[in-house]
Order: C-alpha cells, then sequence, then structure tokens
C-alpha cells in the first residue's frame, strides 16, 4: 500500500515537472520571436516592451510583427492626438507655441492617416503585388516620421514642463514608428514565405 502510494506520487510529481518545463520552454520560445523580431530596430528595449503580447501569434512571422508594430503605432499615435487636442482645449499654451501645437495636431493627423494605410496594405499582402506594397509602405510609414518630427520643430529651443512632457510624447511615438518601419524593411526583405494569394 505504502508502495504503491509512493509511486503514484512520484508518478504525479514526474507528470508535474514535465509540464512545468513545456510551459517554460513556451514562454522562452516566446520571449525569443520577439526579441529575434526586435533585433532589426533602433530603439530594441522598446520594441520588446510594446510587442512581447504579440510573441505567441506572430511567432517567426515577419508580416505578423510588421503589422504589430503599425497596429502599436497607431494606437500611441492616437493617445497622443487626443492629448494635444486636450492642450489645446484648455488653452493652456500662448503665442508662438499655440500657432506649434496647432501645426503638431495638423501633422499627427497626416501621420495618422498613413499609418491607417499602412495597416490596410499589411493585412491583404499578395505575392503578385508584393514589391509594390512594400513600396507603398516604406513610403507612408517614412512619412508618418517625418510627420511627427515636423511636428517637434515647432517647439525646438523651447522650454517648460508642459513642452517637455509634449516632446517626450511625440518622441516616443517616432521611436515606434522607426521600429515599425524596420519591422516593415525586414519583411520586405524576407519576402511573403508561404503565404499564397487567394
Amino acid at each position: 500500500m505504502i508502495i504503491t502510494l509512493r509511486l503514484i506520487l512520484l508518478a504525479i510529481f514526474v507528470s508535474l515537472s514535465t509540464n512545468t518545463s513545456h510551459v517554460v520552454d513556451a514562454k522562452r520560445n516566446c520571449g525569443n520571436n520577439v526579441k529575434e523580431a526586435c533585433s532589426v530596430t533602433r530603439y530594441k528595449n522598446l520594441c520588446i516592451h510594446t510587442l512581447s503580447q504579440f510573441s505567441n501569434t506572430a511567432g517567426r512571422t515577419p508580416s505578423k510583427w510588421a503589422r504589430a508594430g503599425v497596429s502599436v503605432t497607431i494606437g500611441e499615435v492616437k493617445n497622443v492626438q487626443a492629448y494635444l487636442t486636450k492642450l489645446k482645449r484648455n488653452g493652456n499654451l500662448k503665442g508662438r507655441n499655440k500657432v506649434a501645437l496647432s501645426d503638431c495636431i495638423e501633422t499627427f493627423c497626416y501621420a495618422l492617416d498613413d499609418l491607417h494605410k499602412s495597416l490596410g496594405v499589411l493585412r491583404k499582402l499578395s505575392k503578385r503585388t508584393f514589391n509594390t506594397q512594400m513600396g507603398d509602405l516604406n513610403t507612408w510609414i517614412s512619412a508618418a516620421l517625418t510627420d511627427e518630427d515636423t511636428c517637434l520643430d515647432g517647439f525646438e529651443g523651447k522650454s517648460g514642463k508642459q513642452i517637455k512632457l509634449l516632446q517626450n510624447k511625440v518622441h516616443n511615438v517616432s521611436y515606434l514608428t522607426s521600429n515599425a518601419l524596420a519591422l516593415v524593411n525586414k519583411l520586405a526583405s524576407t519576402g511573403l514565405g508561404t503565404i499564397t494569394d487567394p
């Protein structure tokens, strides 16, 4: 009876150990997926932090990582755009800073439009038109990056807590956009792989 009980406990222990190692391996693979995907980006830590949630679904597929990068960037552009609009509504910035803020909001509208167009293309990738699609993506995401930088031009050399916060938020968005562009360029260099046209 005691021997049987010990054998049962041993079997349970071995089973639990095996299951735990599978979970650890799965988590390690997920971590490796995002690190591998982000290895081509300029802001690697930011990339890993913002895209780790896609490790399971994106796996090692460049098209999925590119789509994830653009999606996350769109979300952050919307957040910053809402922040800029609220800042304008509150009327905290005056004179030239107020004009710069209006310009900044406008450039963010253009950036958002270009990123939405990019995401639309990434959802409909085709081997037949792949090179054209990659060219469009590069153009639009680069334009979004330029728009974000243009936003900051109006605040160059300005100081103040509110302006510093604004600059930090816009810088963060431009880093995400840069990472998204790098992920798209990786996709362009690796090709569509096993994806077939419908």
